[in-house]
């Protein structure tokens, strides 16, 4: 968004002239909102970041996170206005994008995720969307050998026209690999990468603006080059290996306007740069070399002596590089054009953007959303087939088959099998072949709806979940939080809940929040505005990958559900799914029960009492229990009066489909749940054996009662059902 009357008076008052064409655009690009979260930052102070496994946290493009004798680093981007523009290009350098930011921290970037939000499934311009945004993760992801191990697509129709495009990457190696920067006056600063084109040009400007779909915006989209950012890739790691970098910074929004006064910024320096020794794919004005947002490009520190070094290494891999100047020792950012100064400004100054002081008011709507009609009654064979067909819960494989997610041989467990990746660090010299991580990425735009403060706190709990599922430790997050306009109140409302919400949980969690991403303006001129996206991805730690457990039964076992149900309907798949509304109010978050049901999980794997495991998330237990018994082709029989609930008289439909927090099921083998059911008494946890694994049918009792009994076969035609296949 073009700076506003107010901005450019601030402006022009500090610097007492009128500033040049190349100074306005330093300025358009650095205090957008994509860049200067001048809306945002002064609420994501508030989020909990540090722990003694914490290295480093927000503030520059990666953290890092001690995660054994290793260090790891994850970060999770949007790539929202390029992907509704232009999907594929979008979409790939999203993915290109969120690699360099690993790559800027020394580390080799190991594996993707994705979290697509996108229109009706059925809707013509939606397809278009999701084939195209797959195609360009796929594309670049596998190109580059970084494999995507894990994701989720979400299906609304207020994403029709402004998809919620996000990737997470994370980066590991040891802690002497990474690059913690330093710089002093009189070091060189190289432009590395690609040559600059148009493309990109202001893309955070883009970026900081509601969509308007008559306006050609394709020129604000990059182009990647994925067999260059391998070259990237491989160049850095072997620059990092033998010294030669102090910084890196990438060349993201903003273009080199951003990087190179944000780099300066972080040292406390000044810098000079010469725009004219930047290599071009074509005829460019100084103020288009500035703002070009062309890809696969960073811009690397290093001393005058490793010159040699660096050029030599370069050469052989074939990257083209420029040295466009000097780290100096004022506050300044000088920019030259031949023998023309084109930009003279303190550094503090563009670095700093004055924030806003928007108003937050709950929407008026909410409060007719928030109360539940009667509903008709529904048969539960019905209804759990209906559910388990909703674009939410089908099947994906059609999606994730298209990545090369065993690329690397650090998959342990395969998309679709459980609800989080686990990945071994085999190749990584200080790993003993046991250690890994878990990660995944969580958001559910129907509870940021109806209650903002809640849907973000059961976005970081159900990831939190999914990572203890499989037998990680959590150690940390990172949020990417997607609303309308701020400037309305209505929807800044959202914002400043989310981040309240997400604060009070990672502090009752004992998670830290190391990094994150606000994208505003997700809605178009006609005002269509998307349901709230608070993704949160969390990593965890996994100490011995041959103990993590999958999701899918094995059969000949007891099932036995931990945590207690109630009456918890708001906005649950099952409403949305076989009633078609998005009403009431949100699962309340248990942080406790939370903590306490996590390390019970943690301490059945670690005892080898566990076949099976996947925690209770959209959809309630009954939805949970059959993907689990569709992974492996293992049917149950259980019996729903058995399961643990705090309120009298709950209906089954209830007891199968409430979306409770914090709580798991797991499949234990019948000679050991003597010894399960001790430890889960002991601990203190509510939790009950409500049936057991086996057979090729599924059967739901209450008591002596049969209330459904499907083949295996239907369930898996209804969870295929979405792409025609059975």
């Amino acid at each position: 968004m073009p700076l506003n009357d107010n901005e450019k008076s601030i402006i022009r008052r500090f610097l007492g002239r009128e500033p040049t064409q190349a100074e306005w655009l330093v300025f358009e690009a650095e205090w957008s909102e994509h860049c200067s979260y001048k809306s945002s930052r002064r609420f994501l102070k508030l989020l909990p970041s540090k722990a003694p496994h914490v290295i480093r946290g927000p503030g520059l493009d990666a953290p890092l996170i001690r995660v054994g004798n290793l260090v790891v680093s994850f970060k999770i981007e949007s790539h929202n206005h390029p992907s509704a523009v232009d999907p594929y290009n979008g979409a790939a350098t999203g993915v290109g994008g969120i690699v360099r930011d690993i790559l800027t921290t020394g580390l080799r970037p190991i594996v993707l995720m994705d979290n697509l939000h996108f229109g009706l499934f059925n809707n013509p311009h939606s397809q278009w969307l999701m084939r195209n945004v797959v195609r360009g993760i796929s594309d670049y992801g596998n190109r580059i050998g970084v494999p995507v191990v894990a994701g989720e697509a979400w299906f609304d129709e207020s994403f029709t026209t402004n998809p919620i495009v996000l990737v997470t990457c994370v980066g590991v190696g040891r802690l002497e690999d990474a690059i913690l920067g330093e710089a002093s006056p009189g070091d060189l600063v190289l432009v590395i990468g690609n040559d600059v084109g148009r493309d990109g040009m202001l893309g955070s400007s883009f970026a900081s603006k509601v969509l308007d779909r008559d306006r050609d915006e394709i020129g604000a989209v990059q182009v990647g080059n994925p067999l260059l950012e391998k070259l990237l890739i491989d160049v850095v790691i072997e620059l990092r290996s033998r010294r030669l970098i102090k910084a890196i910074k990438d060349v993201g929004g903003g273009g080199l306007a951003t990087a190179l006064s944000e780099l300066a910024d972080q040292f406390g320096l000044g810098i000079e740069i010469h725009l004219d020794r930047i290599r071009t794919r074509e005829a460019m004005t100084p103020e288009e070399i500035l703002v070009s947002e062309s890809q696969e490009r960073l811009v690397i520190v290093v001393s005058r002596d490793a010159l040699n070094e660096v050029e030599d290494v370069l050469r052989r891999y074939g990257v083209g590089y420029d040295i466009v100047g000097t780290l100096t020792d004022n506050d300044g950012f000088t920019a030259y054009y031949g023998n023309d100064k084109i930009i003279d400004l303190p550094i503090k100054f563009i670095t700093h953007a004055p924030e806003t002081n928007y108003d937050a008011k709950e929407p008026q709507y909410l409060s007719k959303l928030r109360i539940m009609p009667e509903l008709p009654e529904t048969p539960l064979d019905k209804a759990l087939t209906k559910i388990l067909s909703s674009p939410n819960i089908a099947s994906k494989e059609p999606i994730f088959s298209l990545y090369d997610y065993e690329v690397g041989v650090r998959t342990v467990i395969k998309p679709g099998r459980a609800g989080a990746a686990v990945l071994r660090f085999l190749d990584i010299n200080g790993g003993d072949g046991k250690l890994g991580i878990a990660v995944k990425a969580d958001a559910n735009p129907r509870h940021s709806l109806l209650d903002p403060f809640i849907g973000a706190a059961n976005s970081l709990a159900k990831a939190y979940r999914n990572v203890v599922a499989v037998s990680a430790e959590p150690l940390a997050a990172v949020d990417s939080i997607n609303v309308g306009n701020p400037e309305k109140p209505d929807r800044y409302w959202y914002f400043v809940n989310s981040v309240l919400g997400l604060s009070w949980m990672a502090r009752e969690l004992g998670v830290p929040i190391v990094g994150g991403k606000v994208s505003f303006y997700n809605e178009d001129v006609n005002g269509n505005v998307i349901k709230p996206v608070v993704a949160v991805a969390v990593l965890g730690q996994v100490n011995d990958v041959d103990k993590v457990v999958d999701g899918g039964l094995i059969g000949g076992g007891s099932i036995i559900i931990i945590g207690n149900t109630s009456a918890e309907m708001g906005g649950s798949e099952y409403l949305y799914a076989v009633h078609g509304i998005v009403r009431g109010i949100p699962p309340r978050p248990r942080p406790r029960d939370e903590v306490k049901n996590s390390r019970t999980i943690l301490k059945l794997v670690q005892e080898g009492l566990v076949n099976a495991s996947m925690d209770v998330g959209v959809g309630g237990l009954l939805t949970t229990l059959s993907k689990m018994a569709l992974i492996n082709g293992v049917g149950f029989n259980i019996d729903l009066s058995r399961v643990p609930t705090d309120e009298c008289g709950i209906d089954p439909t209830v007891l199968a489909f409430s979306e409770t927090n914090a709580r798991y099921i797991v499949e234990v083998r019948n000679e050991d749940i003597d010894k399960a059911t001790s430890i889960l008494t002991n601990l203190g946890v509510l939790f009950s054996v409500i049936g057991s694994s086996g057979g090729d049918y599924v059967i739901v009792r209450w008591g002596d009662h049969k209330l459904m009994t499907l083949k295996l076969d239907d369930l898996k035609a209804a969870y295929n059902s979405l792409w025609g296949a059975s």
